[in-house]
């Protein structure tokens, strides 16, 4: 994404030097920790008509201390180097919050998926698989799909590297669980947002039956987000997608348009804008959808007492202090949306075994861990009078601070 002011990954490393000092680390240590161990920049010839466009593909790799590394790739026009580094290194943080054996990656390509055929989309995911197949592997480095990827493109992915290295389905997560996927992957996200929203009212004594919630966005995260929200109890009173947003403050029917592609041709008793949704009064804002919807602009109109963030930085960070200090309690994305790595692990060890979960297994798993994640984060929070962003760095840096010394990395 473009960024203006600090780069996304420089804001990134301000939140680990700051738990870095919190939990009296050495200076060469956070430096350590705020470096990217490898980074990879490809070229991808794609064949279009009679001629042949030139595209970047990026593979970055941000830490290995606590694992393989772990990580998305997305397909986006605005993917860049600086983009990449700050989401390898969130992973890094993530999937040591959540206490799952991985490290950080983050990978992509500088292409609109829009405007892919299926074909063009292939071929791109064949490329970039061969080009880094060095670097990739079941206990080196994990894919798993992203913005403008999906199951379909890890199946590509997989195919392509099992012709290269033989059959190791562990090779990457998210894929068709007809190829070797888990059951309950795709809404592990949006679940673990439902169960971070369910444990943060329980948390403030607020009752979980009939409080009400709004969600901006309605692709993979925040309808399953929706639709786990209003199983618990909750009263989903308005979503949006790109096409604008629907609302009923008794609450809507989530199952009844779960399979809808659109909210654009679903009956409501309102309609709103795709970003008015986020001025709703509510007990629980989920912005599950872009990065920075909440900035300077719209802080001081948010009527929320809660907001879980379901997408990747959605809050700038001066309308994230400002938040704070009208008292919106703000629970962060890389506790809120790590539901998704959570998934992919028990995706992963299932692959490893080449044993195979049932989904109720794979969710009350999924509940229990991420509730103890939630719980701890908290417990960290009033042990140093932080807010939750805060402190889940300082429970993040810490464990890999810990591997990284255990390890002897420094010698």
């Amino acid at each position: 994404m473009t960024h203006s002011g600090p780069s996304a990954f420089a804001e990134v490393n301000e939140k680990v030097a700051q738990a870095g000092e919190i939990l009296g680390l050495k200076s060469g240590v956070i430096n350590a920790l705020s470096s990217c161990e490898r980074e990879v920049v490809i070229s991808i010839p794609l064949r279009r008509g009679d001629d042949v466009e030139v595209l970047t593909g990026y593979r970055v790799q941000h830490s290995s201390a606590r694992g393989p590394r772990k990580g998305g790739i997305r397909f986006h026009q605005d993917v860049d180097l600086d983009e990449v580094r700050a989401l390898a290194s969130l992973m890094t943080w993530k999937t040591a919050l959540i206490d799952v054996p991985f490290g950080g990656a983050k990978g992509g390509v500088a292409v609109d998926a829009s405007k892919l055929s299926p074909i063009e989309k292939e071929e791109i995911i064949r490329r970039w698989t061969r080009s880094l197949v060095h670097v990739l592997g079941h206990h080196r480095d994990i894919p798993a799909p992203d913005m403008g990827t999906d199951a379909r493109t890890m199946a590509w992915l997989m195919d392509e590297y099992h012709r290269l290295e033989g059959f190791q389905p562990a090779c990457v997560t998210g894929k068709p669980v007809e190829l070797f996927g888990a059951p309950g992957r795709e809404e592990a996200t949006g679940r673990g947002v439902a169960l971070i929203a369910a444990a943060t009212l329980k948390q403030h004594d607020v009752k979980v039956k009939g409080a009400t919630v709004a969600i901006q966005g309605f692709g993979n995260v925040g309808r399953y987000a929706a639709l786990v929200c209003q199983e618990l109890g909750m009263k989903v009173i308005a979503i949006s997608d790109v096409s604008g947003g629907i609302v009923d403050k008794k609450g809507i029917d989530i199952a009844s348009i779960f399979m809808h592609k659109s909210l654009e041709n679903v009956e409501a008793d309102e309609r709103i804008g795709s970003a008015e949704v986020l001025e709703i009064e509510c007990d629980i804002l989920i912005p599950a959808a872009l990065g920075s919807v909440i900035n300077d602009k719209n802080a001081s109109l948010i009527n929320a007492r809660f907001i879980i963030e379901g997408a990747n930085q959605p809050i700038t960070i001066s309308a994230d202090r400002e938040l704070r200090a009208q008292g919106v309690v703000i629970v962060p994305d890389i506790l809120a949306n790590s539901g998704g790595v959570m998934g992919s692990y028990f995706e992963w060890t299932q692959n490893i075994q080449e044993f195979s979960w049932p989904i109720e297994k794979f969710r009350r798993e999924l509940d229990t861990r991420m509730e103890a994640a939630f719980f701890n984060v908290h417990k960290v929070s009033r042990k140093y009078s932080v807010d939750l962003r805060t402190a889940a760095f300082v429970v993040s840096v810490g464990r890999v601070s810990e591997a990284f010394e255990l390890r002897g990395s420094l010698v």
